[in-house]
């Protein structure tokens, strides 16, 4: 019969596998929508499947072991937090998907102007940091490491509040662009959204190893 440590091993590797293609979906996702790479965005839609997989997989990996073992204290943080975890990549994976169908539907590549116009390359440089950040914290129960992503994600709000304006400006300066600078908001509140994301495993990865609860507490 497999033991505890073995099975709690099991899932705690399914969880840092899921966290890594993560990062890598929203690589090529990112690099497909500048580029504007239709088989890249197309091998991102592919591989949206075996990230489900995972999905589903580590979700009945956890609930089995909630039920054959009855974690308490530390080893019912860890379940928890993989559960909320695993459920915050798949919703990254999600964007990185959406962001290649921007690239199947569209068949006009963004103008290097307005990406540079609105800091994208500097949100996602943000981005991957963050998920640098949350991938060493992870695997080393690193709390120092996973606070570390709550000042930089605060950097990602304040580039998506400005880049509305900032199309807006571009917009006057010529109406014919539109489409374009709506389609290119909606990737970047999408990166704004995988910095949210991120937070959130962030906290749970808090949680896992200290027992601290952030989320609902009042900012100081």
């Amino acid at each position: 019969m497999v033991n505890a440590e073995y099975q709690r091993e099991v899932i705690n590797q399914a969880a840092f596998d899921m966290l890594v293609l993560c990062k890598s979906q929203l690589k090529k996702a990112k690099e497909a929508f500048i580029l504007h790479d239709e088989d890249l965005a197309e091998e991102v839609i592919h591989t949206e499947i075996r990230v489900n997989a995972m999905d589903l997989r580590i979700g009945r990996d956890c609930e089995k072991f909630l039920a054959l073992y009855n974690p308490v204290a530390i080893d019912l943080r860890f379940i928890m937090a993989v559960l909320k975890i695993n459920s915050d990549l798949e919703r990254i994976a999600d964007h990185a998907r959406n962001i290649s169908n921007y690239v199947i539907e569209d068949n006009k590549k963004i103008s290097s102007h307005l990406i540079q116009a609105v800091q994208f390359e500097k949100m996602y440089q943000i981005i991957n940091s963050m998920l640098d950040n949350i991938t060493f914290a992870y695997n080393q129960n690193d709390v120092k490491a996973a606070r570390k992503v709550f000042k930089k994600d605060k950097i990602l709000d304040k580039i998506n509040i400005k880049s509305f304006c900032v199309l807006e400006e571009e917009i006057r300066k010529d109406n014919t662009i539109i489409k374009e600078a709506l389609l290119l908001f909606s990737v970047v509140k999408k990166l704004e959204r995988v910095g949210d994301l991120i937070k959130n495993i962030a906290e749970e990865i808090i949680f896992y190893v200290d027992a601290e609860v952030l989320k609902h507490t009042k900012k100081k």
